[in-house]
């Protein structure tokens, strides 16, 4: 049998990091730490310096205490449109690190302005203690880019030509 997975090119690596860039939400699923089953959530997100996607998180929320026992998770990034079949709408399933940033530190307040220039309403409560930024360090991905458009990506081809793209590719090794 023929693989349904397409050659990635760089049409596909265009789609993803676009996916990555106009997003405003994702499903981050994450294993639950008290069974290791799945665990999914729903979370803001914005594209970070360097094209890596970008979260707040609440230290409450379960999903930041599953994280910081294990960082391992994956992103659902794409939303279907108005009309039409959600199933044919192109939708980015990303396998990534999750990195705490923490207030305090040299990369929070460049990561602080870039999330606030998507979301501003998280103005409102980005400075509470509780709430760290989220960077999504890409580990590989699938894309679903339409019907018949299926795409194996590497770290590498989601980082290749964005500003930063050096930082996504050392931390992945």
């Amino acid at each position: 049998m023929k693989s349904p997975i397409r050659p990635t090119d760089g049409e596909a690596r265009e789609l993803a990091r676009n996916l990555i860039e106009t997003s405003k939400y994702a499903a981050l699923s994450y294993v639950d730490p008290s069974d290791g089953t799945p665990m999914v959530s729903r979370v803001a997100l914005v594209s970070g310096p360097g094209g890596q996607p970008l979260s707040l998180i609440s230290d409450l929320s379960h999903h930041s205490a599953a994280l910081q026992k294990n960082p391992v998770c994956s992103l659902l990034i794409g939303e279907p449109g108005a009309k039409g079949d959600p199933l044919t709408y192109p939708r980015l399933s990303l396998r990534a690190k999750a990195v705490f940033v923490r207030h305090g530190t040299a990369e929070h307040a460049p990561l602080a302005k870039a999330f606030l220039a998507r979301q501003p309403k998280a103005k409102l409560y980005i400075g509470f203690a509780d709430f760290a930024l989220v960077r999504f360090t890409p580990l590989g991905a699938h894309l679903n880019g339409g019907f018949g458009k299926a795409y194996t990506l590497t770290a590498d081809d989601l980082g290749e030509g964005l500003p930063g793209s050096d930082h996504v590719r050392k931390e992945t090794r």
